[in-house]
């Protein structure tokens, strides 16, 4: 005798037991709309976003090397750049305002840049204008430059020391510092 479902199929009811091909597409889609409802969701969840955050890190004292090397501390130490990170275009980038007299375009940033990267045989990577642009915002974000005019330079044309006691320990670091504190209490009740 025959299957009930093959019998179905001599009549034309065309209900073929699903293929494993097909199956896995169905679980495959299933997977797809979950992931998709998950990420909807953690969009809805995490509103936490901080208003300001920084990064510090402690590294050995700094000791005689290329300049370049001495801002690459620096980026890391203040978090711009990540350790072990490869693209580490925004040692470049701040590297070529501190070296400047005058403010600078975006585009006379970006060709300083190449000359650097070319100069110390660095791979051209992340030196898009976009990629760029980003970087001076992050710049731009920790008080460390300033734009006028579709130019930038350093705040103030201050110096490096006088920027940090200024603008990120006394105003910025001091007020993310008040805020932690005020979880702590708040905690604590």
């Amino acid at each position: 005798q025959d299957h009930p479902s093959k019998a179905r199929n001599r009549i034309g009811l065309k209900t073929f037991p699903e293929s494993e091909r097909i199956r896995k597409k169905r679980k495959c889609l299933k997977s797809a709309i979950i992931i998709t409802n998950m990420s909807k969701q953690a969009k809805i969840v995490s509103k936490d976003i901080p208003l300001a955050e920084i990064t510090l890190r402690k590294y050995e004292k700094p000791q005689q090397g290329s300049s370049r090397d001495l801002m690459k501390k620096l980026c890391l130490s203040i978090g711009l750049l990540q350790p072990g990170d490869s693209r580490d275009v925004v040692v470049d980038v701040l590297y070529v305002l501190v070296n400047s007299k005058q403010p600078l375009s975006s585009k006379e940033v970006e060709d300083q840049v190449i000359e650097l990267r070319k100069k110390h045989k660095l791979p051209l990577k992340g030196i898009a204008s976009s990629n760029l642009r980003r970087q001076l915002k992050r710049l731009k974000d920790l008080f460390l430059i300033e734009s006028l005019q579709n130019s930038y330079r350093i705040t103030e044309n201050e110096s490096l020391e006088v920027i940090f006691e200024e603008k990120i320990k006394q105003y910025y670091l001091n007020s993310i510092l008040e805020r932690v504190k005020e979880y702590f209490v708040a905690v604590k009740k």
